[in-house]
């Protein structure tokens, strides 16, 4: 009697579309050097959720399906954790909210969390001002003899910096210190996304010395930050005198033990406040001042709405900024055209599955977050810029989960409040007194590193309204 002979057994069937590993290892330089173009390709190709190997080695699912984000970073969110993508930046900048996961990171978040109330952002609005008058004092300078042409992006950058250093550390910090922490950072972010996007470079960047330039920049970045800290400590009973994030985390317990972070967690928490800090209010910024030197009907509504509320004399208290819609307004549609965050890591601690697809534990999701927000199914006229979007009954209404420019669900960006405050006072001040344009009909590009920066040498042309 023969034996039957049974069928093969099915290979497992994907859940999403799969882009061939050889067609994407072929490309992997071009998506190094364009990784927007050729994701938005990717999803124009294949749907809302494709999969792709990361340099040509890394199996990963890229999606920008808000229903798929939303089971992710929300309605399943205990069975996903920030991959080693963003983990891999413990090495550089250490363990703090932004790295950190699990029952670890809730226990920071907690702790550190009242520091970002109303009361104390209340409190660093003053100090917040302060540098907005700081930045127009300089381009008073800059146009004494008429309209001066300004780097935007490195003007915002020392303007974020200078805020949340201050707000960090108080006053004490000097202009080239602040100056230098940036740079430091910059290079560490330029490179570690290098080392992502280009994973077989890893060896050669290890035999050139690279890692070993950037853990020597991690330990100086350590060093100074640590300086700070233990400088305050030293200050004693005089201590009770500083109203600034610094002084929240040293005076900060947990509640299980009563007990103060260790230092080595302070310079941690410390480095994730100036990275976070000031990446994505520079970048707010930038693109900001860049979206209305090229639409100034928009910025001549910001004048008209301040005048219209009486605030034209003097900066608006921090409650007073309600009274400011329509500048919140074309700050949250200048971060959906381009949004700091432009993609979130997860992988799927256990086996999964989202609308009958199963997702086996251990698989990667980069959330596409600049292609949610430019989906044209989900927003009309994706790429226009139309702050309109954000006002009272608009249609249609922001799709949930399509937009997320500080994130979402329990990771929610806890100073998404102080960012959006201190971009609309430095937006004010300098629509007070300035006007812009652009300073070419070039097209900006921009810069996917851990954040979305524009390119290089972005110059707008400021002129003294009065």
């Amino acid at each position: 009697m023969s034996t039957p002979i049974l069928p093969a057994p099915e290979a497992p069937v994907a859940p999403f579309p799969w882009i061939p590993r050889w067609r994407t290892l072929l490309t992997s330089l071009a998506m190094a050097r364009d990784p927007i173009g050729n994701l938005n390709r990717a999803h124009a190709a294949g749907g809302d959720t494709v999969g792709l190997h990361l340099g040509g080695i890394r199996p990963c699912y890229v999606t920008r399906d808000p229903a798929l984000v939303q089971h992710i970073l929300q309605k399943n969110h205990r069975r996903y954790l920030k991959s080693d993508l963003t983990h891999g930046l413990v090495r550089y900048i250490g363990r703090g909210l932004l790295t950190n996961e699990g029952a670890d990171w809730l226990r920071q978040r907690r702790l550190i969390q009242p520091g970002f109330h109303r009361q104390r952002l209340a409190g660093l609005t003053r100090l917040m001002q302060a540098a907005a008058e700081d930045w127009t004092q300089e381009l008073r300078q800059l146009t004494a003899a008429g309209p001066a042409l300004v780097d935007i992006h490195e003007a915002m950058t020392r303007v974020a910096f200078r805020i949340i250093a201050q707000a960090t550390f108080g006053t004490s910090m000097s202009d080239a210190e602040r100056n230098r922490l940036s740079d430091v950072l910059t290079q560490i972010q330029a490179f570690y996304v290098r080392t992502i996007r280009q994973p077989y470079l890893r060896p050669w960047l290890q035999g050139t010395g690279s890692y070993r330039r950037h853990e020597a920049l991690s330990l100086e970045l350590r060093e100074l930050v640590r300086g700070y800290i233990r400088q305050r400590q030293a200050t004693g009973p005089t201590a009770a005198t500083h109203d600034d994030l610094l002084q929240m985390l040293l005076d900060a317990r947990y509640e299980d033990t009563g007990e103060p972070m260790t230092e080595e967690r302070l310079v941690d928490e410390a480095n994730i406040l100036l990275l976070a800090g000031h990446e994505t209010s520079a970048n707010a910024l930038s693109w900001l001042f860049y979206l209305l030197a090229t639409h100034p009907e928009a910025a001549a509504r910001i004048r008209e709405e301040r005048q219209a509320a009486g605030l034209m004399e003097r900066p608006p208290k921090f409650e007073e900024l309600a009274q400011l819609p329509y500048s919140m307004q074309v700050i949250q549609e200048t971060m959906r055209l381009y949004p700091p965050a432009w993609i979130l890591d997860r992988v799927a601690l256990e086996d999964d599955e989202f609308q009958g697809r199963p997702i086996p534990k251990g698989t990667l999701f980069s959330l596409y977050v600049y292609g949610l927000h430019r989906h044209p199914d989900l927003w009309p006229e994706p790429n226009a810029f139309r702050p309109e979007r954000f006002g009272p009954g608009a249609q249609p209404a922001v799709p949930a989960y399509g937009y997320l420019p500080f994130g979402g669900g329990p990771r929610l960006c806890i100073g998404n409040h102080f960012a959006l405050t201190e971009i609309q006072l430095v937006l004010l001040e300098t629509l007070q007194h300035f006007s812009l344009e652009p300073a070419s009909e070039a097209t900006v590009v921009p810069v996917p590193l851990v954040t979305l920066r524009p390119q290089e040498g972005v110059f707008l042309r400021f002129a003294r309204l009065r």
